[in-house]
């Protein structure tokens, strides 16, 4: 790493690694879903729709943010992004303050602080991802997004702690959105005041329909894009569905199966530690076999869990949990490093096209509601199995991957 973050040194790097931080804010969303649900009586499948309303975005200002980072700049765009992420912390606190339980108003704000969270979100993991090439390049590049993707673990894993804390002793459990506005507003100042030297803009003329035309005229690209829509969807299906496999076949009560969340963010967490290292020592296309094996064993273990009529053991469930969480931490950096890498010339087009797959976080959810209320959260299960074994096919016929430029397996 000696031309990447060595140089740049730490105070050129630490207000990015922090809005990673504030990037991992999106991840409440499951948490803060399981409490709306038993507030508002709401179903499994009206409550998914909730992630919907966060991912929805990322199909539409995807590729719109690639063409506006050319045009403003990459810090420029997740500074965008942090505002408006603050404003989606700001309304759940107004809900909660002004308006009564139960509220129709108070859901409102609720679903429109949804709609922020996802928009800013948006805007912020395609900037703030590529943002990270201007401090590392090379075969280091995936490894340096996991340490930004383990960052924005710590986000995520707090949630539902501060959330159930919340609740437990204060009777708020949205005192989660206060914490985390103040954390936002440090991260916005102190990114504010960074001075980063930017690339210049994509070569060519940058449109929507040239982006797309690259999505689907490109092999490596759509085959990556479609690998970060496998990979958000398991992981927002899991942060959703994950306490209520647990209390359908358990009598474990709500603020206890939300620490399935956060088993899953820890081991989401340190999966992105090793991944770290890791990835320096061993070939990509070995990493992403290794995740997609690991992936596809937990959904065995959760579909044997779901499967078995009366008691099953825990430890199965728990098992499932942490296995997921392991193998998918650092499925999205391997796809994601290897889309930017393999087209170098046209990075924030190609970021805007591979954020776009988040939108498997708006589609895995409301399939997986579906499937559940018709057949019990076996059903979430087989749909999020669909996304763990397209990892695996992937990683085993990893030649796929290789294109004229750049090769998975280098």
């Amino acid at each position: 790493m000696s031309n990447t973050i060595v140089k740049s040194g730490f105070s050129k790097i630490a207000p990015v690694m922090l809005a990673f931080f504030v990037m991992g804010f999106v991840d409440l969303v499951g948490t803060a879903t399981n409490y709306v649900k038993a507030e508002f009586t709401l179903a499994d499948g009206t409550a998914n729709l909730f992630t919907t309303m966060v991912f929805f975005w990322f199909l539409i200002f995807s590729v719109p943010t690639g063409i506006l980072m050319n045009r403003i700049g990459r810090r420029r765009t997740v500074l965008w992004s942090i505002l408006i992420t603050l404003v989606a912390m700001a309304l759940p606190i107004v809900a909660y303050v002004v308006y009564p339980a139960g509220s129709s108003i108070r859901l409102a704000l609720i679903v429109a602080s949804f709609a922020f969270l996802g928009i800013g979100n948006t805007l912020m993991q395609v900037s703030l991802n590529p943002l990270l090439t201007v401090f590392v390049k090379g075969d280091n590049l995936a490894s340096t997004l996991t340490t930004g993707q383990f960052v924005k673990a710590f986000a995520s894993l707090f949630a539902p702690y501060i959330a159930a804390w919340g609740f437990g002793r204060l009777n708020m459990w949205w005192i989660l959105f206060v914490i985390y506005l103040a954390v936002g507003v440090i991260g916005y100042v102190w990114l504010a005041f960074d001075r980063i030297e930017e690339p210049n803009p994509d070569s060519g003329s940058t449109t929507i329909a040239r982006c797309f035309g690259l999505l689907f005229s490109d092999r490596v690209v759509l085959l990556c894009f479609l690998g970060i829509v496998a990979h958000v969807g398991i992981d927002v299906g899991v942060n959703a569905q994950a306490p209520r496999i647990l209390m359908e076949h358990t009598d474990i009560a709500l603020t206890v199966a939300t620490n399935a969340t956060m088993v899953y963010f820890i081991a989401r967490m340190v999966g992105c530690l090793v991944g770290g290292v890791a990835l320096k020592k061993v070939s990509n296309a070995f990493g992403l076999r290794v995740c997609g094996v690991i992936v596809t064993l937990a959904m065995v273990c959760f579909a044997i869990f779901a499967l078995i009529p009366s008691n099953p053991p825990h430890w199965l469930f728990w098992l499932a949990i942490a296995l997921i969480g392991f193998g998918n931490s650092n499925v999205f950096s391997l796809f994601l490093s290897h889309a930017l890498m393999y087209r170098p010339e046209r990075q924030n087009e190609i970021s805007g096209l591979m954020l776009m797959g988040l939108i498997g976080g708006a589609v895995f959810p409301p399939l997986m509601g579906v499937a559940a209320d018709v057949a019990g959260q076996f059903g979430g299960i087989l749909v999020m199995a669909v996304g763990c074994v397209y990892i695996l096919v992937v990683s085993l016929a990893h030649k796929v991957l290789e294109g004229d430029r750049f090769a998975l397996v280098s």
